[in-house]
């Protein structure tokens, strides 16, 4: 090329510089690309113009015109079809699109024209004509498959679900709009007419720190056995983490937290635990489980045993967990179920249970001690449970086979004390319960958990996306607990924490709500070390008003040592509720008109009348100290 031919053509470069413009491979020519490849020219103002030259976008006012470059390679017959049939196709995809004047932050989404590719187009030798303009405002929601790349038949179909996320985030922007408009909670002022109403959502057995060595443990164990006065019940730890769940609308929840990768793999292997419990029937049961624990205000408590969130010595060979605890909720003092409940509960539904082993008698209990002390340095999982089926009065093996899904190296045993009659009980239910079939064991059930995770391993929130998809409906109608903020902007799902105070300040609504606010006052005047985490509770949006105000609150306890002064403090004060491990409750703040705080009253006088002595229940016969006896007995692998 001469060099009066290279400044001929710099010039008309800089000229053309606004079209995309490419180089095909057979010809020296060069083809400009039109953003909607040869469709009807499309008019745009000189405010949204991202590419109009500087001096233009400083003074210009003309409308900026993106016009198609003659095509000679196609017979004039081809041209115009492919013109009709592409500038019906435009209009169809824009047709619901409004660019208004100075508009610099488009919601429109890409897919709206960017990628699209109209019908009966073929690419040039191969080369896909797709117009992807780069982003230059703020595009709500995460960019949406590329319409161009699906099939013609499917083109339609995914510009509505295009339109149906676009639907779905804006009316997540104004839920949320309408919770932080004007700042709700620091307008609402507490005064007589304001109640607090809260409600435990997830809870575990309360923590009960012995004060004793675990010989006077195990010697007072011993004595109240031969006294008739209870049994030891005895349960194989699993090396895992505590996830709990309180139906699809209840939520998921770990030790301390919720909304987060912890509780997708819970929710994720729950899923499918029912799914290879269920098989055929597992989308129906799924329902139906959800249903009992909503309905019933019930918690279920697990030992979550993964690959992927470590490990306490020993990698488990399958990702797995075993309920631990059964809890109902109600409107009151959460009820924990017996262990006999518990077995009962799971076989219904076909739910993971733990090996069991109970000592009703004095000589069953101390071969019981005398058979871990032999095997505390050198036992493993197949020498200790053989051993403790040969001296246990009742064995009842867990639906989880410790050495096929963890292995041989055991953490330890738990051991504490229940009520004397759990042996009768037990014999019934598992006359009456006898374990399930697992219908659906050789069925596909898609990704493992290890597989999902791998695959996403670069991007936490995208492996709990991933999770909760595979999961399905049932367990996961709407992910607002994880990504309740998305469609909010930079808003954080933290409440301010003078929602902590003015929930004390206010009257309780019920006895529950007394009891959780005596609680909480004791353990700030003490000074314990322990934090009240207040979020936002996404889940009633639509229930928010200046009047009517909605939250979650997590009591996360810093130090063990928090139950053994609590417990000081439960000895003096009897009507004091225990302090839970994984405590999580709902609290909503709301203003009350004569009618309503007359019923309240009357409720609250009913509920006093009918608790007596503030739900105390205890085992018959023992002593306080003696009903919350347990110790854990560790493996040397775990000392």
């Amino acid at each position: 090329m001469s060099a009066s031919q290279r400044i001929v053509f710099c010039a008309f470069t800089l000229t053309h510089s606004r079209a995309f413009c490419l180089r095909r491979s057979s010809t020296s020519s060069l083809r400009c690309y039109l953003p909607l490849a040869r469709a009807r020219s499309l008019t745009f103002t000189s405010s949204v113009s991202p590419i109009m030259s500087y001096n233009q976008r400083r003074g210009g006012h003309s409308q900026q015109l993106w016009k198609q470059k003659p095509v000679t390679d196609m017979p004039s017959s081809e041209v115009e079809g492919v013109s009709s049939s592409g500038a019906e196709a435009v209009t169809n995809g824009i047709s619901g699109l409004s660019i208004a004047e100075n508009d610099r932050q488009s919601s429109v989404p890409s897919t709206g024209f960017g990628s699209f590719q109209l019908p009966n187009q073929s690419p040039t030798q191969g080369q896909k004509a797709i117009w992807k303009p780069k982003s230059y405002g703020t595009v709500s929601g995460q960019t949406s498959a590329e319409v161009g790349n699906l099939p013609a038949d499917d083109t339609a179909t995914a510009i509505k679900g295009n339109a149906s996320e676009m639907t779905t985030a804006q009316k997540g922007r104004m839920d949320l709009s309408k919770l932080f408009r004007g700042n709700l909670l620091e307008n609402f002022t507490v005064d007589n007419s304001t109640y607090s109403l809260a409600e435990v959502r997830a809870t575990f057995y309360p923590k009960f720190e012995n004060e004793k060595s675990d010989q006077e443990i195990r010697m007072r164990m011993v004595e109240v056995v031969s006294n008739g006065l209870a049994a030891v019940e005895v349960t194989l730890k699993h090396s895992g983490s505590l996830f709990m769940y309180a139906g699809h609308k209840g939520g998921a929840y770990a030790k301390n937290s919720f909304g987060n990768v912890y509780t997708a793999v819970g929710v994720f292997v729950l899923g499918r635990m029912l799914r290879e419990a269920w098989g055929a029937q597992a989308l129906k049961k799924q329902v139906e489980f959800n249903d009992f624990l909503e309905k019933n205000r019930m918690c279920i408590s697990m030992e979550l045993v993964t690959a992927v969130l470590g490990d306490h010595g020993q990698r488990p060979r399958e990702d797995y967990a075993v309920v631990t605890a059964v809890t109902e909720l109600g409107n009151g003092k959460p009820k924990f179920y017996s262990t006999p409940e518990i077995i009962a509960f799971c076989r219904k539904w076909r739910l993971p249970t733990n090996h069991v082993w109970l000592f009703s008698t004095r000589k069953s209990v101390t071969s019981f001690f005398a058979a871990y002390d032999a095997l505390c340095e050198e036992g493993t999982a197949t020498s200790v449970c053989k051993a403790l089926d040969d001296v246990a009065d009742i064995s009842v093996p867990g639906s989880k086979d410790h050495i096929q899904v963890q292995g041989e190296i055991l953490e330890g045993l738990v051991a504490r004390i229940v009520s004397h009659e759990c042996s009768q009980h037990m014999e019934e239910v598992l006359r009456d319960y006898p374990p399930p079939p697992v219908e659906g064991a050789g069925l596909d059930l898609g990704p493992s958990l290890r597989e999902i995770c791998a695959a996403n391993r670069s991007d936490e929130k995208q492996q709990i996306k991933a999770l909760l998809q595979s999961v399905g409906s049932p367990f996961c109608p709407d992910h607002s607990d994880w990504f309740g903020v998305e469609a909010g902007g930079t808003h954080s799902r933290n409440a301010d924490r003078s929602v902590l105070t003015k929930f004390l300040n206010a009257h309780p609504a019920d006895l529950s709500t007394t009891k959780l606010q005596e609680m909480i006052r004791l353990m700030r005047d003490k000074r314990f070390p322990a934090a009240f985490k207040i979020y936002h509770n996404f889940h009633k949006l639509d229930s928010v008003s200046n009047d009517n105000l909605f939250y979650k609150m997590v009591i996360h306890v810093h130090s063990d040592s928090v139950f053994r002064r609590y417990q000081k403090e439960m000895r003096h004060r009897p009507g004091l509720w225990p302090l839970y491990r994984g405590f999580f409750v709902d609290i909503n703040l709301f203003k009350a008109n004569k009618e309503r705080d007359a019923e309240i009253a009357r409720n609250n006088n009913l509920e006093k009348t009918v608790s007596g002595n503030g739900g105390v229940s205890g085992t018959d016969g023992l002593a306080n100290e003696d009903e919350n006896l347990m110790i854990k007995l560790k493996f040397l692998t775990y000392k």
